[in-house]
């Protein structure tokens, strides 16, 4: 029976790591508890925190990763017939951003597809790149996961004192990087591989937990003009504490049923947030450190400390940062899961590792 592996992972981010205490100077301070519960040490940008400017846009970005992931796997980019991009912070709302690394990688022909489902996009993707492959409609599969989310930030703190920063706006500060990972499948008789997922958008009838206002066509854009700030974050951070582990542990549940395999059975589990303050503390106050969570103890694996959160690009970034430093060897079974607090989307998916460590 035809496997679908992973077999190779590149990730990358822009410019110099800006740490904690240049977010206070920029944007005011937090409370010391709520830098605790955050867990975030450091973030990269892809703007130039003193101007805005850009230095590089999303697109770089994602195609910088997926030559990584090219690379590390051995493969041209020639040998590219599948392309599933997962974002929501595109360059531009048309073309979409997939066929603007398709260009940059020199294909003029490829099957592509954009996601919109945030952190859990780009387990949704690698699920459809699975079933295509599994399929033989194509050779191999590229994913990748990118987000820019600083340019939306810039406007909140360029020319402001920052005392004058509200503290609901200086939060988003402290939380978004920029980032994007890329992984490349392909089908093998060798066992091991991806598992069918599991995904579901649980918040219908929730109001966002993240909201991004401005740029599209909800409102006249005369209307929107007019505005304080062109595209606006608004980010629940009550909203997203509540229901985030909620999200988190059906995902785990759900991804493991799906692939018929026990928790026990897991070496590691990649969740974006997975390991940071207040997810525990939620987890415990909601009853949710079920009996599979309290078996994940200790192998819940995540980059957010050292990378910030980076929307679609999460499960890629920080599974090629385990990948490479050692963390996933061959043989591990591994489950991601990736969730999304816009509208409440998660997905899950096991995988048993077969691809060595790059060299």
């Amino acid at each position: 029976m035809t496997a679908i592996h992973i077999v190779g992972t590149g990730g990358y981010q822009p410019g110099d790591p800006i740490p904690t205490s240049e977010i206070a100077r920029l944007a005011g301070p937090l409370p010391q508890e709520v830098l605790e519960g955050l867990s975030i040490e450091r973030r990269f940008w892809m703007i130039d925190p003193k101007t805005g400017e850009h230095r590089e846009n999303n697109s770089d970005m994602a195609y910088k990763a997926a030559v990584r992931a090219l690379e590390a796997a051995g493969a041209e980019p020639g040998d590219v017939d599948l392309m599933i991009l997962a974002t929501g912070t595109p360059d531009y709302p048309l073309p979409p951003l997939v066929n603007l690394v398709q260009d940059r990688l020199g294909l003029t022909r490829c099957s592509t597809l954009e996601i919109r489902s945030g952190g859990a996009g780009v387990v949704q993707a690698l699920d459809i790149a699975r079933m295509y492959l599994s399929a033989g409609t194509h050779r191999t599969a590229l994913v990748i996961g990118s987000e820019a989310i600083s340019p939306v930030l810039a406007p909140v703190f360029l020319g402001r004192d920052p005392q004058s920063i509200r503290m609901r706006d200086r939060m988003p500060l402290y939380m978004f990087g920029d980032g994007a990972g890329a992984m490349v499948l392909r089908a093998s008789d060798a066992p091991g591989g991806l598992m069918p997922a599991a995904s579901a958008c649980v918040g219908g009838g929730r109001k966002p937990g993240i909201h991004s206002v401005g740029g599209g066509t909800h409102a006249p854009i005369h209307e929107q003009l007019k505005a304080r700030r062109l595209v606006d974050l608004r980010v629940d951070v009550v909203g997203a504490g509540d229901f985030t582990p909620v999200m988190v542990t059906e995902a785990v549940d759900a991804a493991l049923e799906r692939a018929g395999v026990s928790v026990d059975t897991l070496d590691l589990c990649l969740v974006p947030e997975g390991n940071v303050g207040w997810m525990l503390d939620s987890l415990r106050e909601a009853g949710l450190d079920t009996g599979a969570w309290k078996a994940l103890d200790g192998k819940v694996v995540d980059s957010l400390a050292t990378m910030g959160a980076v929307g679609c690009a999460a499960v890629p970034l920080f599974l090629d940062d385990a990948w490479r430093t050692g963390r996933v060897r061959p043989g591990d079974r591994i489950l991601l899961v990736g969730v999304e607090s816009t509208k409440w989307i998660y997905a899950g998916a096991v995988v048993d590792w077969t691809a060595p460590a790059p060299s």
